[in-house]
């Protein structure tokens, strides 16, 4: 029952990312700034930005989206209890949301919802995965 808890958190988390990772690449450099740090007035990150830092914002994006499709597809073989899945996942999702807790979170820069709360779907997927993992052992 904890693997299957922790896969339907992955699939959610997943989506989540794949969709904000759509959303950066598709977005202009503004809105995709605004929409990371959504904590922030969205007037004082309205301005032109340079293509490079465009270019970076594309790649935050590219980056949320292949994590999230690697959280879905782990999030499924871990219904079907994948020890692999367990781990790969952990390591994808909880270093992409360990990155965003260090520098958004703890910066202030984003909202409860859903950066944070995205960041404690991914943490209880972490535990409750491990705990099914090595109670086992």
């Amino acid at each position: 029952m904890l693997l299957k808890i922790s896969a339907i958190l992955w699939v959610i988390w997943g989506l989540v990312h794949a969709f904000a990772g759509i959303m950066t690449i598709s977005g202009d450099t503004a809105a995709a700034t605004a929409d990371i740090a959504d904590a922030v007035d969205p007037a004082s990150l309205a301005m032109d930005y340079p293509d490079a830092v465009g270019a970076i914002i594309n790649q935050h994006g590219f980056n949320l989206l292949w994590a999230g499709v690697v959280t879905i597809i782990g999030g499924i073989f871990i219904w079907r209890k994948s020890v692999v899945a367990i781990f790969i996942t952990a390591l994808v999702g909880g270093l992409l949301d360990l990155g965003y807790f260090i520098f958004i979170d703890l910066g202030g820069y984003n909202n409860f919802v859903p950066g944070t709360v995205m960041t404690i779907i991914s943490t209880a997927a972490i535990v409750l995965s491990f705990y099914a993992y090595f109670r086992r052992k």
